[in-house]
């Protein structure tokens, strides 16, 4: 088992080496992949790799949901993003025969950019340009998961996503149709990409170890630009710091998570955050992402109850954004 854990690894860094192998600065792609997609992951500043969840794991980490203890659980999240930008994430996840055939996962996240006004130039317009009305960007993220507990200790898992955006259409400049009007040209792409992670229980009291590869697909060629999707590969530890003091972790418990990042389109960034939890019931968290250009603080609460063997959780995150808005991001769970 030994060997196959290092197999994995191996084999998970020597992808992210020649990903990362040409330095490309802001200039990928559907960087709405890039936004989080789940309350407890922002709030904790996204230091969540090496933390196992729920089917909202699919997002971050997909062998973090491998040791599912519920036979489904679905998750709702809802981001009020920056620039009235609306973000809706969805999970959900199946453990039959208890786990035993692994975890099987279906996430969907779309965008909803707004309403913008649609103009053309074209040449004679009484105002240099012309008016075509309307138009709302979307975008969406379909992907099929998959996890597995390979022994006590290792789990893997991955998911590939069908990834699909349209910003509407417009006049191609230069051309005209045998009538004299101007050709409409269509400005929506897709993709399929891919995401890979490991989660390691050390067996040093709750030390655990996580890695993950996300946004991994070919290279896209867009109008005559070509750009890569967000690539990230992330490596994290967490741990129960109230495992060195002498409290009953029934009533009480600190879980502590640092992740290391390196992202394709920007400097290498570390993400920390801890969750006290309370009779688990109640969890309080804070986390904090450096180097960034706005983001500062973030934190948040959770709050988890059962009712007839059903489990109800719900989640918010506060994400302080500079001189931008803040961001409210709420999240809703439920497993049986």
């Amino acid at each position: 088992m030994n060997k196959k854990i290092l197999l994995i690894i191996s084999l998970l860094m020597f992808v992210s080496q020649i990903s990362f192998g040409q330095t490309k600065l802001a200039q990928t792609g559907l960087k709405f992949l890039s936004v989080g997609a789940d309350a407890r992951a922002s709030a904790l500043g996204e230091a969540i790799t090496s933390l196992e969840g729920n089917s909202s794991s699919m997002f971050y980490n997909p062998s973090a949901m491998a040791r599912q203890e519920s036979f489904f659980d679905v998750t709702f999240s809802n981001t009020k993003w920056i620039a009235d930008i609306n973000y809706l994430h969805a999970s959900l996840s199946i453990a039959p025969e208890n786990g035993n055939y692994g975890v099987f996962g279906i996430s969907i996240a779309s965008v909803d950019y707004g309403t913008f006004n649609e103009t053309a130039r074209i040449p004679g317009a009484s105002e240099g340009y012309l008016d075509l009305g309307t138009y709302s960007p979307t975008a969406i993220a379909i992907g099929l998961g998959y996890a597995k507990a390979l022994s006590e200790k290792f789990a893997v898992g991955g998911d590939v996503r069908y990834v699909y955006q349209n910003l509407g259409s417009g006049h191609a400049v230069g051309t005209t149709s045998t009538d004299g009007e101007y050709k409409l040209q269509s400005f929506d792409i897709n993709v399929v990409a891919f995401d890979f992670g490991i989660l390691y229980h050390t067996g040093f009291k709750s030390l655990d170890f996580g890695m993950s590869l996300r946004n991994f697909s070919q290279e896209i060629e867009y109008v005559e630009e070509s750009f890569q999707l967000p690539l990230t590969f992330k490596l994290g530890v967490s741990m129960n710091l109230f495992d060195f003091i002498n409290v009953d972790k029934n009533e009480h418990s600190f879980l502590f998570s640092v992740d290391a990042d390196h992202p394709r389109d920007y400097k290498e960034q570390i993400h920390i955050g801890g969750e006290y939890t309370f009779l688990n019931l109640v969890s309080l968290r804070l986390g904090y992402t450096t180097p960034t250009d706005e983001q500062g603080i973030n934190a948040g609460i959770g709050l988890k109850h059962s009712i007839s063997g059903i489990n109800f959780g719900v989640d918010y995150a506060y994400l302080d954004f500079g001189v931008f808005q803040n961001v409210h991001r709420f999240a809703v769970n439920i497993s049986y």
